[in-house]
């Protein structure tokens, strides 16, 4: 029979080994390997056979060893410097408390985290980024609050069917037996939060806390007994059910979230969130309830608007449309329609999600259309993914060039105490590792013998190799496979071997099938009698794409076969332990997407963070880190329309680099058997790449460019009983309506002559019919530069003209002057755009007005 219900009974310990109860409840274990040392040994069988979960150790030793632990000076001094340590980490000044006018507090939003296998609350690269965001927060002491909901069967558990095609398999999760503590009243009860579905319907969940070192991450439970079935079910799977299901999920990450955030900082003495960091859009909604709560407080709508946005920062992850959550627009009407939002109209909500241009959909809901404009502050995360975010959303903006959108990029980084081995942390280690300290310290990188590294290397690649017959032979096993037959798997994989990985989310745009294009070219690089590749392959496909489980079926019989299946593996259930071995282990990590629809693509960065060389189509961070010694470019052809001449041309470029640059440099050996000129691109690779993707890079950079701005802009539209915000929401309105009443009437442009020369300086003057604005309004701008076929400005400058003089109707003339700086094809004209001291950058009201034809443009070549 099978229970209906299942808990975790927690050991008692006796006193003497309480402070191993406070270290098990801290994430900081999953980062810290003393600590790690520590558990193991406690019992060292049954924390192998627990796959290193400290939780689930406490639950699987036994009476007498604890006792005995109990009775252990040495194992207590352990335990008691191993608490000591962890208290010092937890309340020691770090970097961000050295910082003026940081905010007081940021709550960061995300729908997963990858803190540790042991939370399997993540699926993919974004779960995995969030994750190591926190951890960098931790480790430089940004108070950063976490948000996320608790899905009680996590993503899912992967397997494959004989066949080969993906299984899922959705295991339940207690929470009593996973590192969280639920979050309390003073009474003790359990603090919850509730939403309203549908206007009427109360939606409740209880919050748990994962402590990731300084940092507290709530986890919201709708798996209580206060909710009706479908309520329970809302936070049952990660990225689960239909649209009805995944809005759900959305309101109670973004509303209850918000709530949650207020409950634990009343019931703590946290401080309040100066800054809100929506992490995607499925997160976007927390920006309605805030302004629920000023509109509540008397603010209007477009007040409560203004003093949100200046304190929210929203960052898309998303490179192609069909990624983006959107809604039907009624499904959004039906839910802010009811009572429960009586200070809101629904008429405004829609408004926020409404796609732009002729190119949006009246019908649908946009969430990431919506977290832009509920941010001041937006980002992509990699400079090319910034370039890719402004042309995506150009809409919101009309009228201005690419480059001028509000659309930055913050590159992302990883944790490199989460991802790098323990054997290059101990030689290379310190607080530069974190973001801590001085970059200098990757110069240790160069102390390093050439043996001792390559010893490093080699070690790696046999634990990974290991490791893979391990899961290989479980693998078989679920699919069918009798132990008898699976001898062969003792000999997959040669620790000598050049090791390639490759592992990711199977998407049909990452093209994990791009290896398989030319099968027998595949096969004699596999097989090459000297210089022989050998690959490691994982990754899972989304339950409800069936293109990506063909991709992974594909892969899956190609590995199969008997000629190859001892040097090419697919490794089923990928997760974030397979993943660290993988990224350490791997000689060369592959990656060819589609450019440019990777956003960043961090598994290369782990890698490298080992000195694993990336093999990669200049996509996302490569693009812009790529310097021909760090590892190869796979050349993309993106002018090619068609896309299978695409992939053929892409993989022909990457079997010929593998052929004649990748394996020669690996197995050319000196007379000492090392490969010199191998090593000397991994300790590039070190010290080149090691300081650029940390996490610590990246969140210094939130820090010091969006989250203190962020909060500076806060403070200034909440002073004073939101004085500036109304007054911001009362011009903004003021000059959106007058807007269509101004006009760029004639420009005019002398002094450069017949003949244009190099360092001329252009006279511009400009007649503007203002409307209904006044002068302090508007600034007026002459915009000039280089000009390609079409008279378009490629990359323009500008200079503010000065008005001379204003009439009573409300014409104006300014004047200023340009310098002809470039030789060749010249061009300018002459704008007008909003201006005022508390907009965030230009374009921020989408409004401009240039002339309606090309008067006095110059456009000649210098000479």
């Amino acid at each position: 029979m099978r229970a209906i219900r299942r808990f975790t009974v927690r050991t008692s310990l006796p006193p003497q080994l309480a402070p191993l109860a406070e270290l098990v409840r801290n994430l900081r274990w999953s980062w810290h390997p003393e600590t790690l040392d520590l558990f193991a040994d406690v019992d060292r069988e049954a924390w192998e056979r627990v796959g290193h979960d400290p939780v689930a150790l406490l639950g699987a030793v036994e009476t007498d060893r604890l006792l005995e632990l109990a009775a252990d000076r040495r194992f207590l001094r352990r335990l008691a410097d191993a608490a000591d340590d962890l208290r010092e980490y937890l309340t020691a000044p770090r970097w961000y408390q050295s910082l003026e006018d940081a905010p007081r507090a940021i709550a960061y939003f995300s729908p997963e985290y990858g803190i540790a296998a042991a939370l399997p609350q993540y699926s993919g690269g974004l779960g995995i980024l969030a994750g190591d965001h926190l951890k960098a927060a931790s480790d430089l002491g940004v108070p950063i609050i976490g948000v996320g909901l608790l899905y009680r069967h996590g993503y899912f558990t992967q397997s494959l069917s004989p066949d080969g095609w993906q299984l899922e398999h959705y295991p339940s999760l207690d929470p009593g037996g996973l590192p969280l503590t639920l979050l309390r009243e003073a009474d003790g009860t359990p603090a919850t939060v509730c939403v309203t579905l549908d206007g009427a319907q109360p939606l409740r969940a209880r919050i748990w806390v994962a402590q990731v070192g300084r940092v507290p991450l709530l986890l919201l439970d709708s798996g209580i007994a206060e909710n009706d079935p479908m309520a329970r079910d809302v936070t049952d799977r990660l990225y689960g059910g239909g649209s009805d299901h995944r809005l759900r999920q959305e309101l109670l990450l973004g509303v209850g979230g918000v709530r949650a955030v207020r409950a634990y900082c009343r019931i703590t003495g946290h401080p309040e969130p100066e800054v809100f960091h929506t992490n995607e859009g499925h997160a976007g909604f927390l920006g309605l309830e805030r302004i629920r709560e000023l509109t509540e407080a008397r603010l209007s709508f477009a007040e409560a608007l203004e003093a949100v946005r200046a304190g929210t920062v929203f960052t898309t992850h998303t490179p192609v449309p069909a990624g983006i959550d959107r809604f039907p627009a009624d499904m959004i009407a039906r839910q802010f329609s009811g009572s429960a939002w009586p200070t809101v109209d629904v008429a405004n909500v829609l408004e926020l999600g409404a796609e732009p241009g002729p190119g949006g959909d009246p019908s649908v809901f946009n969430m990431a259309v919506m977290g832009m404009r509920l941010a001041q502050r937006v980002n992509g995360v990699s400079r090319l993914h910034g370039e890719v975010s402004r042309a995506m959303f150009r809409g919101l903006w009309p009228g201005f060039d690419l480059d001028e959108l509000p659309i930055g990029s913050i590159t992302n980084g990883v944790h490199a105490p989460t991802w790098m081995a323990r054997e290059l942390l101990e030689l290379i280690g310190g607080d530069h590792l974190t973001g801590v300290g001085d970059e200098r310290g990757w110069e240790r990188v160069d102390r390093l013998s050439d043996a001792d590294l390559w010893a490093v290397r080699c070690r790696l690649r046999t634990r990974l190799v290991a490791e893979t017959r391990k899961r290989l032979k479980r693998a078989w096993l679920r699919r069918g496979a009798a132990e008898a037959e699976l001898g062969w798997v003792d000999q997959v994989l040669d620790p000598e071997v050049l090791t390639i990985g490759f592992a990711r989310r199977v998407p049909a745009y990452k093209r994990l099938t791009l290896m398989l294009r030319d099968p027998e070219r595949l096969t004699a690089l596999l097989l090459h009698p000297d210089r022989p590749v050998q690959i490691v392959i994982a990754g899972k496909a989304h339950p409800a794409d069936e293109g990506g489980k063909r991709l992974i079926q594909q892969i899956v019989r190609f590995a199969d076969q008997e000629r190859v299946r001892h040097r090419i593996v697919f490794l089923p259930d990928y997760d974030m332990a397979l993943a660290q071995v993988l990224v350490a282990g791997a000689d060369v990590w592959m990656n060819n997407p589609l450019r440019p629809l990777e956003a960043c693509g961090t598994s290369g960065m782990k890698a490298a963070l080992n000195g694993g060389l990336n093999l990669s189509i200049r996509d996302g961070w490569w693009d812009e880190w790529f310097d021909g010694a760090n590892g190869w470019a796979i050349p993309s052809a993106e002018g090619v329309a068609d896309p299978d001449r695409r992939d053929e041309l892409e993989a022909a470029a990457l079997y010929d680099l593998l052929e004649r640059e990748v394996t020669p440099r690996f197995y050319d050996r000196t007379a000492d058997g090392l490969p010199r000129r191998w090593l000397e691109m991994v300790r590039h690779t070190l010290r080149s790449l090691g300081p650029k993707v940390l996490a610590g890079r990246m969140l210094k950079e939130y820090v010091l460019d969006l989250y203190t701005p962020a909060a500076k802009a806060a403070r200034e539209f909440a002073a004073d009983d939101h004085r500036n915000a109304k007054r911001f929401a009362a011009w903004k309105v003021r000059v959106s309506r007058a807007w269509p009443g101004v006009r760029v009437e004639h420009v005019e442009g002398s002094g450069a002559g017949d003949t244009p020369e190099l360092g001329t300086r252009l006279k511009i003057t400009a007649t503007v019919a203002l409307g209904e604005l006044s002068p302090e309004d508007v600034e007026v701008q002459a915009v000039y530069g280089r000009v390609g076929a079409h008279d378009e400005l490629i990359r323009p400058d500008h200079v503010t003209l000065t008005m001379e003089t204003i009439h009573d109707d409300g014409r104006a003339r300014y004047a200023g002057v340009i310098p002809l700086d470039r030789t060749g094809a010249f061009g300018y004209t002459v704008r007008v755009v909003p201006s005022h001291p508390l907009l965030a950058a230009p374009a921020e009201l989408g409004l401009i007005a240039v002339p309606e034809e090309p008067a006095g443009m110059t456009n000649g070549t210098l000479r």
